[in-house]
């Protein structure tokens, strides 16, 4: 049997039943390159620590501390440190250290640590939602041998955070496409409620964005901790998921989205009812309070939704996030009314028969206003994000930023020829549509849906003669709908300046998918400005340099012998563990062995201290103490005890910078 190859209107028709799938499914491919290309950046960063990385330390510290760049979540198992076996060696106790804007915490060590390396290995989770992990060593005595292997995997990296990172594109996509065609039909195109693909399209919308939103829920625990998917099952772990601010959002998403599911089915069930049933302008118009109602339902649910991502990612940290986070809100809906209209608008011209002039108008219209508060919103948020101008090249932040920007002027300008194509826009024959005025426009739009053709009535109700042969019956079947995909393709394509309009606007909606995916990678790179703050705090540690930290400090205790001079010299001279060399000389300048000397370091600034120092002898006139820790950088008094006799001693001092 020889294969028959299919129609060309058949083939066409199956082309344009994807159509309503072409914006999620695209978004997803490219979700899928960005997340495998590069894993979300971290938003907080480790900015010190004590002990150092590879520090050698000569005795063991009672904690280890962390200092943050911001503000981050962390639990008694955030901060773990292994001795050279792998074994615990800290209590498990979170110590929160942290004052103003210090952002430090510790964990507690068991006492009598004997001489090795020790690794740390720490985990937290940024301000907004961001998971955070590292790992460092330092030692004991001298560095030895280790079996504990650095982490190689990032928290949220790996199979767990690609999957949760396929998935935040899947929910900000599902957004977009539901608020937006939601807004398209109740703005620009009532009778669309009763359309199939449109309802298709909304309804696909609203369940990826459930999906997603509970597949984020459950990939929580593994994503911020371990990275294995068996932890999906832990209980414990989603209750803990449940306790945060990430959480909170993710449950309140799903929430609303359960009255999302209320609204989708009133707009495309009583309110598509009642504009099917009105034969008349008069009638349609009796639906307008049943349209404003949605409209302020809508725009309330829609409102809630954005705000799930304003209060737990970028807009709730940084300065002047009371400002934020309704900018950040603003901006969202204008992005789902653009971009999801547009996406409505292509269903609509490719799927849609008859497609009004006055609807592809309004929709017009409704994207003017919407990239003006998009631009407004964007300039705010651009400034809050980045800091200065350098960070626009210097840092990914910037550079995503201009790719964003790029990809909304293409879309402007592509969008600029569709209004062209608009203009000239002819409506289709039969139609009667009066441009000048929206609500007779609106009328027109429904009752053309009621106005039916003498040729189809005949059609429909010409008698048809079934085969009883199962295939045969089929095969008709097939013929009939080929012959009825190809009438309504005549029908669409008899004015070559809706075809125009259908080319723009599909070359739109692929830059939009495009800008989708960028913007979906922007909310997951940390801002230029904590970049900033972060390059200029290192480049300022950097600056101090590594050199001994060295001071004279005459004395005169009385009695004889009691002149002279003390010698001190700190090295490093630096947070962290230092090196302590102290010599004492007479007036004449000989070494002067004294019976007793002690130190002291006191921070003032911070309350610390004093930190009592008791030097060993080595030397007529020298002594030494090494691990001498400084944990805070500031301008520290030293106070150097010398005793020249049974009942001579006296106090000097004098304050260093330590760095």
């Amino acid at each position: 049997m020889t294969a028959t190859a299919p129609a060309p209107s058949t083939v066409h028709a199956r082309a344009a039943a994807l159509v309503p799938r072409f914006t999620l499914v695209l978004a997803a491919l490219l979700a899928t390159l960005f997340t495998a290309a590069s894993p979300a950046s971290a938003h907080a960063a480790l900015t010190a620590s004590d002990p150092k990385d590879g520090a050698v330390v000569a005795t063991a510290p009672a904690q280890v501390t962390l200092s943050f760049s911001e503000q981050v979540a962390m639990g008694d198992d955030s901060i773990r440190v292994l001795d050279p076996q792998g074994k615990r060696v800290d209590t498990g106790e979170l110590r929160d250290m942290c004052s103003g804007n210090t952002i430090r915490y510790g964990a507690a060590l068991h006492t009598g640590l004997p001489n090795g390396t020790y690794t740390v290995a720490w985990q937290a989770v940024s301000a907004d939602s961001h998971p955070v992990s590292g790992a460092f060593t330092f030692s004991v005595g001298a560095p030895s041998a280790t079996t504990v292997a650095l982490p190689a995997r990032q928290a949220g990296g790996g199979p767990v955070g690609i999957v949760y990172g396929i998935a935040r594109y899947a929910a900000y996509a599902g957004f977009t496409v539901l608020v937006g065609g939601a807004a398209f039909i109740l703005l620009c195109l009532r009778r669309g409620a009763a359309e199939r693909p449109l309802q298709k399209l909304v309804v696909r919308a609203w369940v990826t964005l459930t999906a997603a939103t509970l597949a984020m829920l459950v990939l929580r625990t593994p994503y911020t901790g371990s990275g294995n998917f068996t932890d999906v099952f832990d209980l414990n772990g989603l209750k803990a998921v449940l306790d945060t601010k990430t959480g909170a959002s993710l449950i309140s998403r799903l929430l609303l989205l359960g009255a999302a599911a209320l609204f989708v089915a009133v707009l495309f069930g009583v309110y598509a009812r009642r504009l099917q049933g009105a034969a008349t302008a008069e009638e349609v118009k009796d639906t307008g309070d049943l349209t404003f109602g949605l409209g302020i339902g809508g725009a309330v649910v829609s409102s809630g939704i954005a705000a799930t991502w304003s209060l737990s990612e970028h807009a709730s940290t940084g300065i002047q996030p009371g400002i934020a986070m309704p900018a950040d809100i603003l901006h969202l809906l204008a992005v789902a009314t653009w971009l999801g209209g547009l996406a409505a608008l292509l269903v609509s011209l490719y799927k849609i028969p008859g497609m009004e002039r006055s609807a592809v108008r309004r929709f017009s219209r409704v994207a003017f206003i919407s990239v003006l508060v998009l631009v407004a919103t964007g300039v705010y948020q651009s400034w809050r994000q980045l800091g200065s101008w350098s960070a626009l090249t210097d840092t990914s932040y910037g550079r995503l930023l201009l790719l964003k920007v790029g990809l909304v002027t293409v879309l402007v300008a592509i969008a600029y020829v569709s209004r062209k194509w608009t203009a000239r826009l002819a409506d289709a024959p039969g139609a009667t549509v009066d441009v000048s005025r929206e609500t007779d426009s609106d009328a027109a739009d429904v009752s053309r849906e009621t106005a039916s053709d003498p040729a189809d009535v005949s059609r429909e109700t010409e008698p048809v003669t079934v085969p009883a042969d199962p295939r045969r019956a089929a095969q008709l079947a097939r013929q009939h709908a080929a012959r009825e995909s190809a009438r309504e393709k005549q029908v669409r394509d008899a004015d070559p300046e809706r075809a125009r309009l259908r080319r723009s606007v599909l070359a739109e909606a692929g830059v939009a998918v495009a800008l989708l995916a960028v913007t979906t990678v922007l909310t997951s790179t940390e801002p230029g400005r904590t970049v900033e703050r972060e390059t200029t705090r290192s480049s300022t540690a950097t600056a101090v340099p590594d050199r001994a930290i060295k001071i004279s400090l005459p004395f005169d205790a009385g009695g004889q012998n009691g002149k002279g001079n003390v010698r001190l010299e700190l090295n490093p001279g630096r947070v962290g563990a230092n090196v302590l060399h102290l010599w004492a000389d007479s007036e004449d300048g000989k070494p002067l062995d004294l019976p007793e000397v002690r130190v002291a370091f006191t921070l003032p600034a911070k309350d610390v201290g004093p930190l009592p120092v008791l030097p060993d002898r080595s030397a007529p006139g020298h002594w030494t103490a090494s691990g001498v820790q400084l944990p805070l950088a500031g301008e520290w008094r030293i106070e150097v005890t010398v005793r020249t006799s049974d009942i001579d001693q006296t106090t000097v001092q004098k304050t260093v910078k330590i760095g």
